[in-house]
Formats: structure tokens, sequence, C-alpha cells
């Protein structure tokens, strides 16, 4: 596989005490403190001569399901059964493509702890997008624990090397700078598979988060950047809606088989995850978060990243009102 080389990466990625310490100072001292002009939005404009990640969303039969939530206790077949009410694998991915999969896999925790994406329905996604004809399907995150030790432990390097899919590690070279111009992210650098994919399925886990309210499909594209990315804690919520409208997803597959309820994004505690056997898909990821928001006792207007996305257009809140199938 091709990589183009960026500037290294910090030796080690920031704990979670040191990225809730960094991000406080920083919301205190912003206007002393230089902040990267690649990041901020009193930055100067990005160069027009960077690529801006293409769009890979597909157009959409008349009619077809927008989104599918499916119950019980196999998470596997919640997640076969999700896709197929949207018309299938083969509606989002066709004979040839090259397919990233963007899970959460965050943390060094075992999936019962509910800190990652669940592994069956990583595997799953991947398992369909192969039968769907995938060339290629790339599995990649930038974890904030030791990648190696994330996917191994989460359970998910196993279960996709399984189905025949490659998990993609962060390394120095794995990263490519590309034009943002949102309202806080000028320019960003991401993981290669982001860049060379045509398709991308984003397979997010519902989880509280102390600082956001709680973490989705939209937080979850936190993980495809490089660089000292705890910065944009500054501006929590905007960043996020910056990285929603900067990725557009062909697909989000959102597991709701264990949820984190509370002492997010890291968890630990089994007396924090909830079992509720549950996965939802979709194109729109705000109706997503909203779903997966109530799932954790939240109104929308809870999660200020739910809001900022609606003000922006990128997707409704109110997913009761879309074509919804409930298997």
């Amino acid at each position: 596989m091709k990589k183009v080389a960026a500037p290294p990466e910090p030796k080690r990625p920031f704990t979670r005490r040191e990225a809730l310490k960094v991000g406080t100072t920083l919301s205190v001292a912003a206007g002393t403190i230089g902040l990267g002009a690649w990041l901020y939005d009193r930055a100067p404009p990005a160069p027009k001569a960077l690529p801006p990640l293409k769009s890979h969303r597909v157009e959409r039969a008349a009619g077809a399901a927008e989104m599918a939530i499916a119950h019980g206790a196999d998470a596997a077949d919640n997640t076969r059964r999700v896709i197929e009410a949207l018309g299938g694998m083969a509606a989002f991915v066709r004979p040839g493509d090259r397919v990233v999969v963007k899970p959460n896999v965050g943390w060094n925790r075992l999936p019962e702890q509910a800190a990652n994406t669940n592994p069956e329905v990583v595997a799953q996604v991947a398992r369909l997008a192969l039968a769907a004809g995938a060339s290629k399907v790339w599995v990649t995150d930038n974890p904030v624990n030791s990648a190696e030790r994330c996917f191994e432990r989460s359970g998910i390097l196993k279960a996709v090397g399984a189905v025949g899919a490659k998990v993609v590690l962060p390394d120095e070279t794995a990263f490519r700078e590309v034009l943002v111009e949102g309202e806080v992210l000028r320019v960003a650098k991401v993981l290669w598979p982001f860049v060379e994919a045509d398709k991308v399925i984003n397979v997010p886990l519902v989880k509280h988060h102390g600082m956001s309210a709680a973490t989705m499909a939209m937080k979850n594209w936190y993980g495809v950047l490089g660089g000292h990315r705890v910065r944009l804690h500054q501006d929590l919520h905007r960043s996020i809606v910056d990285l929603a409208a900067m990725v557009k997803p062909t697909l989000t597959v959102l597991d709701c088989t264990r949820i984190l309820v509370a002492n997010g994004p890291t968890g630990g505690s089994l007396d924090d995850v909830k079992r509720v056997n549950l996965v939802a898909a979709g194109v729109d990821e705000v109706a997503l978060d909203a779903f997966g928001a109530s799932l954790l006792g939240l109104a929308p207007a809870d999660v200020g990243a739910i809001a900022e996305a609606e003000r922006r257009k990128l997707g409704r809140s109110d997913y009761k009102s879309l074509k919804l199938v409930s298997l």
C-alpha cells in the first residue's frame, strides 16, 4: 500500500488525564498561547493547493429507508439486518471499491467494558463490504492508548483479520494533509486510507463523554486525525462538526450493543456498562447521534455538536421523521 510521509507524531499519545488538563489550560489561556496556525479560526486561510477529502456519499434509491434499528442478542446479525433494511451493502459498495471502516478503538479495553466498538459489529461490516465486491477493506483508527494494544485487546484485530480485512495502524508515515476550511479547522492531517478510499463506513458506538456529553458518530472522526488533536477541545462542538463536514461518509453503523453510560470515554468499570442489544444504521449522522443520545437519557439539545450540526444543515435530529425501519 502506498504511504506518504508526514511529520513525526509524539512518541506517545496523551493520556485522558493529560488531555483534560491540557484542554482546560488552553481554554483559559487561549489569548496568550499559540495553538498552531493550522488548527484555529484566527489562523490565515489554508493554502488552496491542498486537496479536500472527496465526498464518499452515494445516491440513494427513491423511497429507500433512511435509518434502521435492529434489536436482538446477536450483534453481528443485528448489523446484517440493519444494512439489509437500507438496501443491502451493494447499495453502498460497488465491485472494486476500496473501503475504509472507522470503528472507535480509542482505549486499551476489553469488549465488555464498552469503550470501543463491538468487534462483531466491525467484522460484520467488513465481511459485508467484501461480499459486495470491495477490492480492499481497511479498518483503522488513531487511538489515545497504544494502537497495537487497543486493536488487540478490543478484539477488533482478530475479528477483522478472520474475515479478510486489513487493520491499518497509525505511525509517523500514516497521515496526509488535507484542506478542511471549517469554522475551527483550516487543514488537518488525516489517516491515509481516508484519502485513498472510494467508500467510508463509520462504525462508532454510544458512550458517555465527560466533555462533549456523548461520543457517537460525529465525534468518532477525531480518530482520523494526527497531530496534537487535544487542542481542539478548546472549541469542541464546532470542531466535531468541522470533522463531520469534512469526511462525508457513505454509511454509518451505530453500535448500541453495550453502551457506556458514565465515566466515558475511557470507562473501565462494568458497573458503567448497560447491555442494550441494538444496532442502528443510516446515512444521516445527526439523526443517528440524536438516537444514540436518547439511549443515554439525553435530548439532542443536551449534546452541543448535534445542535451545531443542524445549524450547518448536516442532518436533522428528529430521527423519527426519517423513513425509519425498526426490526
